[in-house]
């Protein structure tokens, strides 16, 4: 009786212990306003400047490359279970745009609207040479043009 209530219990551990390296791994990035259960509302169009916005959300995690108009707020939850590969759960991105330093416009896209993009992991040619390995150790063996005589430390000729 002692023995089979060991043997449930060493079984039931191990089940736990399983269960629970299995459990999913959440990590956040970016910035969440809602996070410490505290709303922020969106800056107000024609009402909020920049240093509003800056006071209220803190520095932007972009802005736009050639003109600073646009803003861009960025955050993403990554789930992780074991040794899997990470996945993207929740991404919010918050745009917000300026007409000169009063907001013009805000918009908001979330996971949906994201785009999957493909590398290509091929390498792209190049003209030239192939050098073998001899090629590169004695390549540039009496290339070099001789050392002038006040380098080498002695006296020039006369």
């Amino acid at each position: 009786m002692v023995r089979g209530f060991l043997r449930f219990s060493a079984v039931a551990v191990a089940l736990a212990a399983a269960t629970a390296a299995c459990a999913p791994v959440h990590t956040y990035n970016g910035f969440r306003p809602d996070r410490n259960n505290v709303e922020i509302p969106d800056p107000q169009v024609g009402v909020d400047t920049r240093e509003t916005v800056t006071q209220r959300f803190g520095s932007p995690s972009s802005t736009a490359v050639f003109d600073q108009t646009a803003w861009y707020y960025l955050s993403s939850t990554q789930e992780r279970v074991a040794f899997y590969t990470p996945r993207i759960t929740e991404r919010r991105v918050m745009v917000v745009r300026f007409d000169g330093e009063v907001v013009s416009a805000v918009e908001k896209f979330g996971l949906e609207r994201g785009r999957v993009v493909s590398y290509d992991g091929h390498e792209t040619p190049t003209r030239g040479r192939e050098l073998g390995v001899l090629e590169q150790l004695l390549g540039n063996v009496g290339r070099a043009p001789p050392i002038p005589e006040q380098e080498r430390g002695g006296r020039p000729d006369r």
